[in-house]
C-alpha cells in the first residue's frame, strides 16, 4: 500500500511501463481535447490566475491554454519535449523533466503565485509526491488548477484512472490532494454542451503555509 494515498501501489502501474523519455521523445503538435473545452480550461484560468502573478504550467506542451488579453508577469513551464516547450509563445523558461523519475521541482520555495496541471494527472505515477513539491513552490494560498477529460493516451495512464469513470476521477484527485496537505479543494464539472464536446472536469486547491519550525 501507499501510505500517502491509501491506494495500491499496483493502481499506479501502467499498461507501457517503457522510459516514458521514449513515448514523448517526438513533439505531438495537437490539442487533446477538443475547443469548447480548451475555452472552458482558459476561462478557469481567468477565474482564478491574477493578472501580472508568476505561474507554472506543470506537465506543458506547446500550448498553455492561457487567456491572450491577461498578461501575466512570468510563466514558467515544465514538460517532457524540448521542442513542444521552445513553441510555447506563452513560457519565459522552461525545464524538460520526467516527473515520473524524478518528482522533486527545480525550483525555489514560494516562487508563484499559481500552477495548472492540463489534462496531464492520469499519467502521474507518484502524484502526492508531485503535489508535495508544488506545495512546496507556491506561495500561501496560491491556486492549483487541475483539469482533465475523457481523452488520454491509454497505455501512459494509471490503472487507477483506467478503473474509475468521470467522478471517480474528480475523488481520486482530491484524494492525491489531500494525502499532498492542500487546502479548500474544490470539485468542478465545466463540460461545455453534454454530448456535442467534450467534457471538461477541475479540481481547484490552494497551498497551505508552509509548518512553523519549533525555536
Amino acid at each position: 500500500m501507499d501510505p500517502n494515498t491509501a491506494l495500491p501501489a499496483n493502481l499506479f502501474r501502467r499498461q507501457d511501463e517503457t522510459a516514458d523519455a521514449d513515448f514523448y521523445y517526438h513533439p505531438r503538435f495537437v490539442t487533446h481535447i477538443d475547443e469548447a473545452a480548451i475555452a472552458a480550461v482558459t476561462q478557469l484560468y481567468r477565474e482564478y490566475f491574477a493578472p501580472d502573478s508568476t505561474l507554472l504550467d506543470l506537465m506543458s506542451s506547446w500550448v498553455s491554454h492561457l487567456p491572450p488579453e491577461i498578461a501575466y508577469h512570468r510563466v514558467v513551464g515544465l514538460g517532457m519535449n524540448h521542442a513542444e516547450l521552445t513553441a510555447n509563445p506563452r513560457l519565459g523558461a522552461f525545464a524538460v523533466q520526467d516527473l515520473n523519475q524524478q518528482p522533486a521541482l527545480p525550483f525555489a520555495d514560494q516562487e508563484f503565485d499559481g500552477a495548472a496541471i492540463c489534462v496531464s494527472i492520469d499519467y502521474l505515477t507518484q502524484p502526492v509526491a508531485v503535489l508535495r513539491e508544488l506545495a512546496r513552490v507556491l506561495r500561501p494560498g496560491a491556486p492549483l488548477v487541475i483539469t482533465f477529460s475523457n481523452r488520454c493516451f491509454p497505455s501512459k495512464a494509471v490503472a487507477a484512472w483506467h478503473a474509475l469513470d468521470d467522478r471517480g476521477h474528480l475523488a481520486l484527485v482530491r484524494q492525491y490532494l489531500l494525502a499532498a496537505g492542500w487546502q479548500a479543494i474544490e470539485l468542478l464539472d465545466r463540460s461545455p454542451t453534454p454530448g456535442r464536446s467534450d467534457p471538461l472536469f477541475a479540481v481547484v486547491a490552494r497551498a497551505a503555509a508552509p509548518p512553523q519550525t519549533a525555536t
